[in-house]
């Protein structure tokens, strides 16, 4: 997974048509059953299973769900209510939304840890009021990660990144990547400690 893109436009995905959907845990988006090895890769298949098939052990398609229909089914922007993300706090759910090919998740409220997912993996999950999401649903959005905005149907609506979340994403980078970034700043703070406290590093030298 790359960087994420800078602007990002799509057609906004709103998982259930009818009503944005609250409380989407991790078991709706990849079921346990579905997580046959530890790694990110063969996921997709499995997004959302339990809603995207009729026949899941056939994988007979479920016309009716949203990112089965022609509109959406290429997007990589997907609209939900409050609280996505609940539940179990796998990984694998973030896996299998990014190796479908979403990169920003627009909702309500995020569970914390899967938000820290989020943005591990490049995939943003910004946070909008309901109004908002209601009104950008099923349209075609631009969002602007500079400017946390997502513009789309005539508006402009602005979201909230910290900073440390808004690089790793701008420029993907993981957590050790941020720290290797300091590499400069830690090693001469280790040179002066060395030089303050060199019995600390007694054990080094031998």
């Amino acid at each position: 997974m790359t960087a994420f893109p800078q602007p990002l436009t799509g057609i906004a995905a709103p998982l259930d048509p009818e009503a944005l959907r609250d409380n989407v845990d991790t078991d709706a988006i990849i079921p346990s059953r579905e997580m046959r090895s530890t790694g990110r890769e063969g996921l997709a298949d499995g997004l959302f299973a339990p809603w995207r098939y009729t026949d899941v052990a056939k994988r007979v398609p479920d016309p009716d769900f949203v990112l089965n229909r022609p509109e959406y089914c290429n997007t990589s922007i997907l609209v939900a209510g409050a609280n996505f993300g609940c539940g179990s706090s796998r990984e694998h759910a973030v896996w299998a939304l990014a190796e479908w090919g979403i990169r920003a998740v627009l909702a309500e409220s995020f569970a914390p840890i899967f938000r820290g997912n989020c943005v591990r993996n490049f995939v943003l999950p910004a946070v909008l009021p309901r109004l908002a999401l209601d009104h950008l649903a099923g349209g075609e959005v631009t969002i602007d990660l500079a400017a946390e905005t997502v513009s789309g149907g005539g508006e402009t609506h602005s979201f909230d990144i910290d900073a440390e979340a808004k690089r790793m994403l701008a420029e993907g980078l993981d957590p050790i990547d941020l720290t290797l970034a300091m590499r400069e700043d830690i090693e001469s703070w280790i040179a002066s400690d060395r030089a303050a406290r060199p019995w600390v590093y007694l054990k080094e030298r031998a």
